[in-house]
């Protein structure tokens, strides 16, 4: 017989990545706000999460994953890679400032920085933004070029950086999600 305190029971849902997927950012009042004495309705209400999306619309097949480098100048492949066309829009993950937009020896880059200081890179691409400018998720930064190596024909190579240290972008798409539900006893009487 189950415990009659189990009153909830954890369930992981998976839902599938054609709806915005949203990836949760940290906020905490300032430290000030304790040490003066502030009511807590004066604490700034927290920040919505930080949502992001696929940078090129679907289909969007990972051509190489992600693989962490080994130091910081070791082997290791600093992103991922999407199949794509040539001339393919693509669109910023998230909603931030673009921190670059320009040519990188023969490869176009843009690098578009977000709430909780992350970073996403795109490239090769032909940049339709400008350094400084504010960016919408969903929003065009530029199409698609050829010439990313090991791509046959083109490829997307999308990347995330927090500081130094190198991320997997695909981990921004989480849309695992867990819910409780109500633990149901069956009624007097009836076996489970």
């Amino acid at each position: 017989m189950p415990n009659a305190l189990a009153l909830a029971t954890i369930v992981l849902t998976t839902t599938p990545c054609a709806g915005p997927p949203a990836v949760l950012t940290a906020h905490q009042p300032p430290a000030h706000a304790a040490t003066v004495g502030l009511p807590s309705t004066a604490l700034p209400s927290p920040s919505p999460p930080t949502r992001y999306s696929w940078p090129l619309a679907p289909p969007h097949p990972v051509l190489r994953p992600f693989q962490p480098p080994t130091g910081p100048y070791g082997p290791g492949h600093r992103g991922v890679d999407l199949g794509a066309a040539v001339g393919e829009p693509v669109l910023a993950a998230a909603d931030g400032v673009v921190s670059f937009a320009g040519w990188v020896a023969t490869r176009g880059v843009v690098s578009v920085t977000h709430a909780g200081g992350l970073r996403t890179t795109y490239e090769p691409i032909r940049p339709e933004v400008t350094a400084g400018q504010r960016v919408r998720r969903g929003e065009e930064v530029g199409r698609l070029m050829p010439g990313h190596e090991g791509c046959a024909p083109s490829c997307l190579h999308w990347g995330v950086r927090r500081g130094d240290e190198y991320l997997n972008p695909l981990r921004l798409l989480s849309t695992q999600r867990v819910r409780l539900l109500p633990w149901r006893e069956p009624p007097p009487g009836r076996a489970a």
